[in-house]
């Protein structure tokens, strides 16, 4: 019913424009095209309302931050976090340069050299000088910035290590996440779709002798310090592995394996201590006890940050950064395949 109902809408919507293109066509025809003449009225209108509108662009984008720039991530968490930031605030700082610049200009241009009677346009052919100088520096500041970031990619992509990462597989499926890890071997078994049955849902082959120390957990703990290498896997559709306050992401595409690799810097007792984050999560728990909700504890998550069907929202995990102390300690209350599979 509800389908049928708006399709009746849409029709009567298409209806509605229809009649009202043609009582615009009968209006002009009857004034005999003088509705259609630019007059410097209109001109100075248009160009008045050109500058307002884009004054105000400018002014909501300075206004939004200084609203919301305090919602951005706190620092980064993990060592490659650092360089990330720094890459993009150098980025934002020329993008923001150029955009105070060049924004207001237009919009007083479009307004002081609106069409005006007497007022003629300056026929103006050709500068090399000016040509060279928009065509060389965008593309001087555009090639180190490529050049930094391609660098800062493949140092994140390929890191060197002091000692070999802690393996671990986030395999994802709607909608929800499980963490493997390799235990004391640090060898994932083999895993395929094809040896999903049962209790086994990661599709791991028990017969295989690296499997036998894996452990499945529904929440990600990590030692501060230890770098640690993720391997991804998907069951379905294309998820996207995103770590925010890591600055880590990457696809979870099916039939493949992906991987991405970081070190975790701060546990998440730091974390929830630091001033930005407290400031957060103080507005954010107004909001919530305004709207009679429980309030929200700070902690890493592992979000989908793909839109990868209708409960995509309930694809998160829980991590936790500790001591590896602590991490020791967790990891060996957990039960391993050849246990429970």
């Amino acid at each position: 019913m509800n389908g049928i109902l708006i399709a009746i809408v849409i029709l009567l919507g298409i209806i509605v424009i229809a009649q009202v293109m043609k009582i615009i066509e009968v209006s002009s025809a009857l004034q005999k095209g003088a509705d259609n003449k630019v007059t410097e009225r209109d001109n100075d209108i248009q160009g008045t309302l050109m500058f307002v509108v884009g004054m105000g662009f400018v002014i909501s984008v300075i206004w939004m931050y200084f609203a919301w720039g305090e919602r951005l991530l706190p620092k980064p968490a993990s060592m490659h976090g650092v360089e990330i930031d720094l890459l993009w605030d150098v980025s934002m700082i020329i993008i923001n340069i150029v955009f105070f610049i060049v924004q207001p200009i237009l919009f007083w241009f479009a307004y002081r050299y609106r069409g005006k009677k007497g007022q003629k346009a300056t026929y103006y052919e050709h500068n090399n000088r000016l040509e060279f100088m928009w065509t060389v520096a965008p593309a001087l500041v555009l090639a180190v910035l490529i050049t930094w970031g391609l660098s800062t990619w493949g140092n994140v992509m390929d890191p060197e290590n002091e000692e070999d990462p802690i393996v671990i597989e986030l395999y994802a499926q709607q909608f929800a996440w499980t963490a493997r890890y390799s235990g004391a071997d640090n060898q994932l078994g083999y895993a395929n779709v094809n040896y999903i049955a049962g209790a086994n849902t990661l599709g791991v082959d028990v017969s295989d002798v690296a499997a036998g120390d894996d452990f499945l957990a529904k929440e990600i703990h990590l030692p501060v310090g230890k770098p640690v290498i993720f391997k991804f896997r998907s069951q379905d559709v294309i998820h996207s592995a995103y770590m925010p306050h890591f600055r880590a992401q990457m696809n979870c595409v099916p039939g493949m394996v992906t991987q991405f690799q970081f070190t975790p810097t701060i546990t998440s007792a730091e974390m929830k201590t630091d001033a930005k984050v407290v400031k957060q999560i103080t507005d954010i728990n107004e909001i919530r006890a305004a709207a009679g909700e429980e309030a929200y504890e700070f902690g890493y998550v592992l979000l989908c940050n793909k839109i990868c069907g209708n409960a995509h929202y309930n694809m998160q995990m829980p991590i936790v950064v500790e001591s590896e102390a602590d991490y020791l300690k967790w990891v060996s209350e957990q039960k391993s395949l050849a246990e429970t599979l």
